[in-house]
């Protein structure tokens, strides 16, 4: 494994004592400024409220920093949360924005953070291929972070009784570098046992000491690297401006086309996309009500119900494995596909090909593809888990990922709406989803989207030749189960019955 040669793991003892040197009152820090860490689900917020003692942090994950305050033994607290980042994506495939907001943390907490508290979850396994994607969002901060990081293990009830030096000694040697790089400084938090005082007093004490041997200084970024990752959001900022103004004119436009005509009072829906995406929170979300379950299915799911003085028909198609490509996809999804946009007759007004913001894909295309060229003039995306951005407008969301989801939004017109789920009690969201459907629909001179009857057919023919193999392998495995017991039958009435004719004959 190419790790640095500087920490070696065969050496590693968690047993070593650090010389922190003297660590009195001279080095109580009564105003203490922490940043956490972290990949997705670690388990930051929590962290966050365990210090803090209250629920300051929701349990939700979020495109930007939050800050945070409060006084915990006789100290001022400032802790600042940053985003996490999904622990099997390089640093290379993260958003700009979470690249930005790791790096502008550290001056959300002037001059500087006295430590950046690296957040595992104790309980999953820490692989080499997390270490390195962990390594590379790290190196965003410079070589030098590694000198005011402690590893801060979260759910430590999952120890139960073991020790978290036996846990970290028992891991693969992927972690047991990382806490040698750390200086073989880690704590560990039972977010279920915020009761104990001690287990937080224990970690600020630690932390006093890190900075006792860091000769009483915070961590300090570059200027020149904040002056240039400001530059980067300020740059992205104003092409978010630029696009949501040239999305605004276009709607403008269009609407001052449309008249009453337009206003669909039966509209119909098809909810495509890659598994997990929100598919059936957003049909929940548009009809208002739990009509979709929240779990997988290998066929269409339709919902009617009335919305805003509309009736609304939701198809919800079932989702692609989210790094499949369409080669790779089974037959049966890539026919429910297709055959989704026949499931609401004559064809549905409107494709929403939904997508979880902070989440990547990397086929989209390929599945689209399936109902041809011309599903593009028809289809809006649709971000689900709009929570997740917070105050960042979609528009400078969608700049600060890949190109790839940049050219989606242009080859669906520049069309794309955002829900947020949690909040459904706000009607605004899916009215204006609403009105951009018809407005949609009016660009498109009034038509539905419609397959070419004879693709459909096709794709009704092989499933129906499916089924009908399906049946006879089902017959086949009947007849089979069918002999096994009959052949069972007369070697049970052979062993048991003919002994106890025999005895009574005798």
């Amino acid at each position: 494994m190419d790790y640095d040669s500087n920490s070696r793991t065969e050496d590693f003892d968690l047993n070593s004592e650090l010389d922190y040197g003297d660590s009195g009152d001279s080095h109580h820090l009564s105003d203490l400024r922490i940043v956490l860490l972290g990949c997705r689900d670690a388990g930051k917020s929590s962290a966050g409220n365990t210090i803090l003692g209250r629920e300051e942090y929701e349990l939700k994950r979020t495109a930007q920093c939050v800050k945070r305050q409060g006084e915990v033994a006789g100290r001022k607290i400032t802790v600042v949360e940053a985003p996490g980042w999904w622990k099997n994506e390089p640093v290379e495939e993260s958003s700009e924005i979470l690249k930005q907001e790791i790096v502008l943390s550290v001056p959300l907490c002037p001059p500087g953070p006295h430590v950046l508290l690296l957040v595992l979850r104790v309980g999953t396994t820490f692989k080499d291929h997390e270490r390195r994607v962990l390594e590379g969002h790290m190196k965003l901060l410079t070589e030098r972070v590694w000198s005011h990081t402690i590893v801060l293990f979260t759910y430590g009830d999952c120890l139960g009784d073991t020790p978290i030096e036996q846990h970290i000694k028992s891991e693969d040697s992927a972690l047991q570098w990382l806490v040698e790089k750390c200086g073989n400084r880690y704590h560990v938090l039972n977010n279920k046992n915020r009761g104990d005082d001690t287990q937080v007093t224990e970690l600020l004490e630690k932390i006093e000491e890190m900075v006792a041997a860091n000769n009483g200084c915070h961590f300090e970024m570059d200027r020149k690297i904040l002056q240039e990752m400001e530059e980067k959001k300020r740059v992205l900022e104003e092409r978010g401006r630029e696009r949501m103004m040239k999305v605004q004119k276009q709607r403008e436009d269009i609407r001052g086309v449309m008249d009453d005509t337009h206003h669909l009072s039966d509209l119909r829906i098809v909810l495509l996309g890659y598994r997990d995406a929100g598919k059936s929170s957003a049909g929940n979300t548009i009809l208002g009500r739990e009509e979709f379950e929240l779990k997988r299915t290998a066929q269409c799911v339709k919902r009617q119900g009335e919305v805003a003085g509309r009736k609304i028909t939701v198809v919800e198609a079932p989702g692609w494995w989210r790094n499949n490509t369409v080669e790779e996809s089974s037959e049966i999804l890539k026919q429910e596909i297709v055959l989704s946009v026949s499931r609401c007759p004559p064809g549905p007004h409107v494709l929403l090909l939904v997508l979880c913001v902070g989440t990547t894909c990397k086929d989209y295309v390929g599945h689209m593809q399936l109902l041809t060229e011309r599903v593009w003039s028809h289809t809006i995306v649709l971000f689900t888990y709009g929570d997740y951005l917070i105050d960042t407008p979609i528009e400078q969301y969608i700049e600060s990922e890949d190109n790839a989801l940049q050219w989606l939004v242009e080859k669906c017109g520049n069309r794309y709406h955002v829900l947020k789920n949690k909040n459904r009690g706000d009607d605004t969201q899916v009215t204006e989803l609403l009105e951009k459907i018809e407005e949609m629909v009016a660009a498109n001179s009034g038509c539905h989207f419609e397959m070419d009857r004879k693709i459909l057919q096709e794709v009704e023919e092989k499933k129906r030749i499916l089924e009908e193999r399906g049946g006879e392998r089902m017959m086949k495995v009947q007849k089979q189960r069918e002999d096994i017991r009959g052949v069972m039958g007369k070697f049970l009435f052979f062993v048991f019955i003919t002994p106890v004719i025999f005895f009574l004959n005798f």
